[in-house]
């Protein structure tokens, strides 16, 4: 099964402490890791006030992590990610490699 490159942007709870944080960015790297997943980069972007209030929220602890993964793994992190309350939002898009490729060639 072919990898592709995908970033995965998701919004946890504002009262989460570091330690909590830590530990949820981490179960989502582990669980990408399990479904063969090869984690390229996670950032740690801090609390920042939302566009619009979600949950009763006004401010959200954003994470991006970029990663190879087959496109089954995202379904079952997402999966995770819908079912545990401390995930405000997530969103994931492919990446598009195209045109560092089309760089390579030329």
């Amino acid at each position: 099964m072919k990898n592709f490159l995908y970033e995965t942007m998701y919004i946890l709870r504002p009262d989460m402490g570091e330690e909590q944080v830590d530990q949820a960015i981490e179960k989502y790297q582990s669980i990408l890791r399990d479904q063969g997943a090869e984690i390229v980069e996670t950032q740690h972007r801090g609390k920042r006030r939302l566009a619009y209030e979600i949950n009763r929220h006004r401010e959200g602890i954003y994470v991006q992590m970029n990663y190879n993964a087959p496109g089954n793994a995202i379904a079952i992190m997402e999966r995770a990610m819908r079912l545990n309350e401390d995930v405000i939002r997530y969103l994931t898009v492919k990446q598009e490699v195209v045109a560092a490729e089309a760089e390579q060639e030329g």
